[in-house]
């Protein structure tokens, strides 16, 4: 077995990786049973249910680890809705911005929850829903008009936003077959976030809560981040249990689960410089395979690297980090490090299992990572090595 074929399997050093030499994703297993006991834990002191959200991570060939600790999962399409059937084993909480007439029957299926983003797609699809899934809990997201996120391109609340009815449109008695509502308001935020949020959320729609079973409060709640007070989300939710005992409350973050799980191992392939500036080619992209950091933007962390704000030719072995498409903005920069690069040596970015593996395109036909998983033994398998095939039949 060549040692890139699914299924292979090999010790690695998890320091350097320097038997890896192809761009890879690495996912450490212990280091997502850290995170899925820690999560677990709160749920079940909180008397609360956490759910993993597709839309950060969505590898199935780990999902029998993940229901050792976690029972259900949310969607936001048709897709993700079969995945959470299909592969998790079972129905997902399913939450989209616009159902079709072409989907909607086999999401509702497919689904235990399904969130409506207006009253338009209630009145429009309830029915429907229904008669294909007569034990489905149906429930509206509401946008309080209030979230700490400072990045437009992730606020769900922001002034014109597309998801979610604000209070003034609800009516005083909601139909009697919807049972919830769903609340998104933040990203990788703290529970102190959550709190002053929170007061938000009931200061507009606590009148409609005796008429609810359900409430979900959405994702962005990065639990297994250091500094993370638990404490203080677990004493949040356990009074708002206080106040509405009805009422049983969903968490579903994304980033949570997968965070600090794993690396994207690539390698330099070349050295050029223009200008003073010296960019270290890359055989992974930042647009193809690290999308967010040119989205959001943020600058993402390499190991045994240093992150320098500016260009500073005085200091040795500065770096600007560049992909292999044809992307003109295709680069990052600038890192310092402790030597002079060489061709083939690895650059290991951290924290690349979540968004990341879901986001990421083949944009250009660009060799894809593989995927790969470091077993509690230390063994990493290789999971998914994606082929020309792959890029060919999305063009079919």
């Amino acid at each position: 077995m060549n040692k890139n074929d699914i299924g292979y399997i090999m010790k690695v050093d998890l320091n350097t990786f320097e038997q890896i030499h192809n761009p890879i994703y690495i996912l450490e297993e212990q280091r997502l049973r850290n995170n899925l006991a820690l999560i677990s834990g709160v749920a079940r002191e909180a008397d609360i249910e956490i759910i993993l959200a597709f839309k950060a991570y969505a590898l199935w060939k780990t999902f029998p680890i993940f229901r050792e600790y976690i029972h259900a999962t949310t969607a936001s399409s048709l897709y993700e809705s079969r995945l959470a059937f299909e592969e998790f084993g079972s129905k997902a909480h399913t939450f989209s911005p616009g159902y079709t007439d072409y989907e909607i029957d086999d999401i509702a299926e497919n689904s235990s929850h399904l969130t409506f983003n207006s009253l338009s797609q209630y009145i429009r699809y309830h029915e429907r829903v229904i008669k294909n899934n007569p034990d489905i809990s149906i429930g509206l997201r509401v946008n309080p008009e209030y979230s700490e996120i400072d990045t437009d391109l992730y606020n769900p609340c922001a002034p014109g936003s597309r998801f979610g009815i604000t209070a003034d449109k609800l009516p005083d008695r909601l139909p009697p077959d919807i049972e919830g509502f769903h609340c998104h308001c933040h990203c990788e935020s703290g529970s102190d976030v959550f709190q002053r949020t929170l007061m938000h959320i009931e200061d507009k729609f606590a009148k409609w809560f005796p008429q609810l079973k359900w409430i979900n409060f959405g994702g962005g709640h990065l639990i297994t981040s250091k500094g993370y007070d638990l404490s203080l989300l677990i004493e949040i939710l356990k009074e708002f249990r206080q106040r509405y005992p009805n009422l049983k409350i969903i968490l579903e973050p994304g980033s949570a689960f997968g965070w600090q799980t794993g690396s994207l191992v690539s390698q330099v392939v070349d050295i050029v410089e223009d200008n003073g500036i010296r960019t270290a080619i890359l055989n992974v992209s930042f647009t193809c395979h690290m999308p967010d950091c040119l989205e959001m933007p943020y600058m993402p962390t390499v190991r045994d690297a240093k992150i320098v704000k500016n260009n500073n030719n005085i200091l040795k072995h500065l770096y600007r980090l560049g992909g292999c498409s044809c992307l003109s903005g295709d680069f990052m920069g600038n890192w310092q490090f402790d030597h002079e690069l060489q061709i083939g040596e690895n650059i290991i970015f951290e924290d690349m299992l979540h968004y990341t593996t879901v986001k990421t395109n083949m944009f250009n036909g660009i060799t894809h990572p593989s995927i790969g998983i470091v077993h509690l033994d230390g063994n990493m398998e290789i999971l998914r090595k994606y082929s020309y095939e792959d890029y060919r039949d999305r063009m079919d």
